[in-house]
């Protein structure tokens, strides 16, 4: 029986991050790493339309490219669940904006004639 192939180490990707904090910019195989992070991150949601898969994977690279910095490897050296954590709050992020939720079972009601506003019940 042959083994599974491992996309991604985690001490491959601990070794990219801390020569990318040592040159102080994300090197072309951390990005990489990131990348493919998000990409295998998202198989493991489902999304109705294809649109929204794409944006929320989008949403999930941006956190991932802003934040790679935050890793701090003398407090940690598992940079894959840190990283896996950042991409899936960033599905989330990319999620929640393309499906607000905010005022989900409220009923809002025009003020009328004369009325500053809007009510929410």
């Amino acid at each position: 029986m042959a083994k599974k192939k491992v996309y991604l180490r985690n001490k491959d990707l601990l070794a990219a991050i801390i020569e990318s904090k040592e040159k102080g910019e994300l090197t072309a195989e951390a990005q990489e790493m990131l990348i493919l992070l998000a990409k295998r991150a998202s198989t493991k949601m489902r999304y109705s339309n294809p649109e929204d898969r794409k944006d929320c994977i989008s949403s999930a690279y941006l956190d991932l490219l802003r934040y790679w910095n935050n890793f701090n490897p003398e407090r940690s050296t598992n940079a894959f669940a840190y990283y896996t954590e950042i991409a899936k709050r960033g599905f989330a992020k990319g999620w929640n904006s393309l499906h607000p939720k905010k005022y989900a079972g409220t009923i809002s009601i025009d003020g009328g004639l004369g009325s500053d506003g809007i009510y929410t019940i």
